[in-house]
């Protein structure tokens, strides 16, 4: 009777998880991985139903062999969700491999005596291969903050789990025939185990989509649609937040120059693609680490953390002079653009705020200049340099 309590709970839990994740694929499209764990679940209250069915049958063989590989199933379906959440693709060559050993095993295990350690070492083994891999599968996505941690662990508990079940069953007993297992003690804990393992990694599997949702929302609202960098909201977030560590800095301040008329000459469109191609210029020519935002129209700002002046102005001469002699044929535009950028590098004192107004300060300069020209922030310079460039 305690079994059957037991395994009521799992059938319950198992459905209200497959529920749950069932929601989360229907609210977010982007969840694949949902949608298989949901199937997983399913598949659990199915593997429960049998289990109850078991306990009717003359010939406990074919529904013994469902409630098998059911269970085997529903661990299938949880690995390829879990996958496709940690954006690695299901280990399909290794799946394939432990189902081809199992159904080959299926007339072998089911031939052995019931209960015996043999039978119920083959029996669990390929659970604690699947429920492996799973783990496996998280740790190689390369995620290594703490819900991910536990959820790896959680995968290596349920692991031994089944390795430890035939020593449970030898050391306590089990019943003579299929139809008795419910009303054995080692049912109760066997099951038992399972439930616990269930609800714990199901709860930091909804864990996880929620922070990974939650964090993926957090940069869409961060991040400019059409260059694909930082907005103004992102761009101040993460550099304020470089500000924080301290350290050298350097911002640079870039511009379009005519923007309007390349709008007026050539249509919006290509100018979008104007847009996008020289955030494109920015990223590829920034070093690990930097900080890349569209604060305006035809605006862009870079923070270079651990940089220099001089690092901040041969970056920007880079992009500039690749930008330049840089066309777009395929925008329907027969030729070359150019833009202006001003350099200023932290010092102590200086906020956020104060570098960029420096660094806008040297961009107006390059713009009264003739555009398509690098300037500094004269007061960082040697006073006799300074005196040279003004």
């Amino acid at each position: 009777m305690t079994a059957a309590f037991v395994l009521g709970i799992n059938m319950s839990v198992a459905g209200i998880f497959a529920v749950a994740f069932a929601v989360v694929a229907a609210t977010n499209r982007t969840a694949r991985g949902a949608r298989w764990l949901a199937a997983g679940y399913g598949m659990g209250i199915i593997y429960v139903a049998l289990e109850f069915l078991l306990t009717r049958q003359v010939d406990p063989t074919p529904v013994g062999i469902g409630i098998f590989l059911v269970f085997l199933l529903a661990l299938s379906f949880a690995l390829i969700g879990a996958a496709y959440h940690y954006c690695v693709q299901p280990p399909w060559r290794a799946m394939a491999a432990i189902w081809v050993v199992t159904i080959l095993a299926v007339p072998v295990i089911f031939s052995l005596t019931y209960g015996s350690t043999p039978r119920l070492t083959l029996y669990q083994l390929p659970y604690f291969a699947m429920q492996s891999l799973l783990g496996l599968v998280i740790w190689r996505s390369g995620r290594r903050q703490a819900l991910d941690l536990l959820l790896v662990a959680l995968q290596g508990v349920a692991a031994l789990i089944y390795v430890a079940k035939p020593f449970i069953a030898a050391s306590i007993g089990t019943a003579s025939a299929p139809q008795g297992y419910m009303g054995t003690t080692y049912a109760a804990i066997s099951q038992s185990g399972s439930v616990v393992t269930l609800m714990a990694i199901a709860l930091v599997l909804l864990l996880v989509m929620m922070r990974d949702t939650t964090a993926e929302m957090v940069a869409r609202s961060e991040t400019d649609p059409l260059s694909s960098v930082l907005n103004r909201r992102g761009f101040e977030h993460h550099a304020e937040l470089a500000f924080m560590r301290g350290g050298a800095a350097v911002l640079v301040a870039a511009d379009l120059d005519d923007f309007k008329k390349i709008n007026d000459s050539f249509g919006h469109a290509a100018g979008d693609g104007v847009i996008a191609h020289f955030a494109a210029m920015l990223v590829d020519a920034a070093p690990a680490g930097a900080i890349v935002g569209r604060i305006g129209g035809e605006e862009f700002a870079v923070l270079l953390p651990d940089a220099l002046l001089s690092d901040g102005r041969l970056y920007a001469e880079t992009v500039r002079t690749a930008f330049a002699s840089a066309r777009l044929p395929v925008l329907g535009v027969d030729r070359g653009f150019t833009a202006s950028f001003g350099v200023a590098q932290r010092t102590s004192d200086n906020s956020l705020f104060e570098l960029a107004r420096r660094a806008d300060a040297a961009l107006y300069r390059a713009k009264a200049g003739g555009r398509d020209q690098v300037r500094v922030a004269l007061g960082e310079m040697p006073p006799a340099v300074a005196m040279g460039a003004a």
